[in-house]
């Protein structure tokens, strides 16, 4: 086994000091367990490419058999890619915090690689209404630059006051009338009443008479009345208001995969040390703001006199979740005989021995000690069994107690999806969530369907009947398997961060559906969607929901174009749309190792892109090429014109190197095609294998610069 030195040294000189787990013995186990993971790591792989061939030799021999979702099912069926129901069974998961097990709130992805959005996200546990409405388009305009507008400060203060009233009630009249607000006979008193449900009041801090702060709770989240008269927003407040706190971003997933773009040794040990400083409690992050000097820690528990005279502590951070990567990819970072090993062995070991410092430092993530592990893009339940063994024999070596990581699985590929409730039986004792990732999803949908037609356009695909079907089907086998009270069922990212007000709107959806979290892409959204959950009870939607049934025909209608229809300008502008998205994404990755980025679409719209949304892109253009919708002569021409659409878009960038001087010989460029020409013939459409061939190219040019 070979060991790249940064990897060696940070395992030794900073994971395994205080574990009590000896360096040599430590590295004779990871040997022992590569050899025995990784070659059914690679049978799985394989797996999945035998289906695809059975899956286009059935499409090619009888296509109208293939596109009657009760034909496809029996062939499914008959291959093994579909199988049978497992008997009834509940969960059994223990050790579960509260966040996943029981409440429901937002939840926060962002990349492992930059330490100050990892502090960010695992502070916004709470965040301020106020800054939330008034720095974004919620109340229907932009906000304004410059100085504090007093006049927009007003509209907001009363904005959040029709919040607490819908919420928060009181027997007469508006908190917009409050002067005072007061603590007497555990109860909250204003000179417009107590609250109309006075369960709505949980603590204070400061003097009865004149509390500093008022915590109310509603669905199991906290809202928090800032009292300082001497701020310049409370001067100005009948009240002496001057702000008020949502429990926002109950959990976050630090992102070791879609976030970041790690191709080697450096990239990963970077993620990595980020992680054991979470567990830690000591990462820190310096930045600059407003000239002065800022840094970045992890927040402190926040504190109060509960109703009953008790001490309240509160927790003060996001519960953490790590996203390792899937089984597709392997690290130059460890070589067994000459050959790079699966990343994600290597993913599930590091996690495993960091697991050991939670509790360590100030804080604890899980009061459990449980370790949360997120796991993508896993193909039906034989690779669910993998993980969880691999999960086991981790935890061996890490001297872990069984089943202390646990398992969010990620519904994000057809096969999955399709065998949910058999997936979920395999780790019935470690899975805390399950997730509709719905833009790998719809990529693998793509790829899996590449020859049974034309695709629909990436707007159409949005109602198509196989992805409303597998949100519904997801919930409902989570509540069927006994997810309610004990596990979380999750829905996917709102992709567009400069929208808020738009999210406002859509976003309510997902706790409608009966989901306990949805994605956000920043704390300030995490603030604002948790509105949501003071609106829907989750829990009683779960109630109803209970008993829905899979809907298979739906599930497996194919998004196809059975008569296109399409004008030679629809077809090009959704092909320019697609290549300025890749190609948008792509030049930030290869040029500066941005594993995700808010991407300007051609409206100027920013929009959260990853390689999901890369793999959708450039599997409907490789499928529109494959049936002639387009040909290379369209797909170059357009390439250039996006190049230089997206050149000018970062123009000023620094270090930005433009693609359009070179041409189709850019790297940039040359990527972008391969992604699509090259396409069909990669397992599953993922773009990694491309994009990691084309950042560590990069790296070494530069270097050698």
């Amino acid at each position: 086994m070979e060991v790249a030195p940064a990897f060696r040294c940070f395992i030794e000189d900073e994971v395994l000091p205080g574990l009590d787990l000896p360096a040599d013995v430590i590295w004779s186990r990871l040997e022992e367990l590569i050899r025995a993971f990784a070659g059914r790591n690679r049978a799985l792989l394989d797996r999945r490419a035998w289906f695809q061939e059975q899956i286009d030799a059935f499409v090619v021999q009888d296509p109208d058999r293939a596109c009657r979702p009760e034909d496809q099912e029996a062939f499914l069926r008959s291959i093994g890619y579909i199988l049978p129901e497992p008997n009834a069974f509940t969960i059994s998961t223990s050790g579960v915090d509260e966040e996943l097990a029981r409440l429901s709130g937002p939840q926060l992805v962002v990349p492992a690689d930059n330490a100050r959005y990892a502090l960010n996200a695992a502070n916004a546990r709470w965040g301020s209404l106020y800054d939330s409405v008034y720095g974004t388009d919620v109340m229907g305009c932009q906000p304004p630059g410059g100085p504090y507008d007093h006049e927009r400060g007003a509209r907001v203060i009363d904005w959040t006051r029709a919040f607490l009233d819908e919420i928060f009630p009181l027997e007469h009249g508006s908190h917009k009338d409050v002067t005072r607000y007061a603590v007497r006979a555990r109860s909250l008193v204003t000179d417009a009443g107590g609250l109309k449900d006075p369960a709505g009041f949980r603590g204070y801090r400061g003097p009865q008479e004149a509390p500093r702060a008022i915590l109310l709770y509603h669905h199991g989240l906290h809202v928090e009345l800032c009292i300082d008269p001497e701020t310049p927003v409370g001067r100005t407040d009948r009240a002496g208001v001057s702000d008020v706190l949502l429990e926002s971003a109950l959990s976050a997933i630090i992102d070791f995969e879609d976030a970041v773009a790690a191709v080697d040794a450096a990239d990963k040990v970077a993620i990595y040390r980020n992680w054991l400083g979470l567990m830690r409690s000591s990462l820190t992050a310096g930045f600059e703001k407003d000239g002065k000097a800022h840094l970045r820690r992890l927040a402190g528990d926040r504190h109060y006199t509960a109703r009953d005279g008790s001490g309240l502590t509160l927790k003060g951070r996001a519960l953490l979740l790590v996203r390792n990567v899937g089984l597709m990819m392997t690290t130059p970072m460890i070589r067994i005989d000459g050959e790079e090993i699966p990343e994600g062995i290597a993913d599930a070991f590091v996690t495993a021995l960091i697991g050991r410092h939670d509790g360590k430092g100030k804080f604890s993530n899980s009061r459990f000690g449980s370790v949360y592990v997120v796991k993508p893009k896993l193909h039906g339940p034989e690779e669910a069994a993998f993980t969880r063994d691999l999960f086991s024999a981790c935890e061996q070596i890490a001297k872990l107690a069984p089943d202390t990581i646990k398992i969010g699985v990620m519904d994000e590929e057809r096969r999955t999806s399709l065998n949910l409730a058999r997936v979920l039986d395999e780790v019935r004792r470690r899975v805390v969530f399950t997730n509709t990732g719905f833009l790998d999803r719809t990529g693998d949908e793509i790829h899996t369907s590449l020859r049974l037609g034309p695709v629909l356009r990436k707007q159409d695909m949005k109602q198509a009947a196989w992805l409303h079907a597998y949100e519904k089907s997801n919930v409902a086998t989570a509540l069927r398997c006994g997810f309610a009270g004990r596990a979380q069922i999750g829905k996917g990212m709102w992709t567009m961060p400069d929208q808020m007000q738009a999210m406002l709107e859509a976003k309510i959806v997902h706790p409608r559906s009966g989901a306990n979290t949805a994605w956000v892409p920043s704390p300030t959204a995490a603030t604002l969607h948790a509105l949501h959950y003071h609106r829907v009870d989750v829990a009683q939607q779960q109630t109803e929901l209970v008993g829905t049934k899979t809907d298979m025909v739906s599930l497996l209608t194919p998004p196809v174009a059975r008569t296109p229809g399409w004008s030679r300008q629809e077809i090009i502008e959704e092909t320019e749309e697609n290549l300025q998205g890749i190609l948008g994404y792509i030049v930030r990755w290869i040029q500066s190792g941005t594993g995700c980025s808010k991407v300007p679409d051609l409206r100027g719209v920013g929009l959260m892109e990853d390689r999901a949304t890369c793999r959708i892109s450039s599997q409907l253009l490789a499928n529109w090429l494959c049936w002639k919708i387009i040909d290379e002569s369209d797909l170059d021409a357009a390439l250039l014109k996006m190049a230089g659409k997206v050149d000018a878009q970062n123009k000023g960038m620094p270090g930005y190197q433009p693609m359009l001087g070179a041409g189709k010989s850019d790297p940039v460029i040359c990527a972008a095609r391969n992604l699509i020409l090259k396409g069909p013939g990669t397992l599953n459409g993922y773009t990694e294998p491309t994009l990691h061939a084309a950042r560590l190219l990069h790296k070494t040019r530069s270097s050698d610069r």
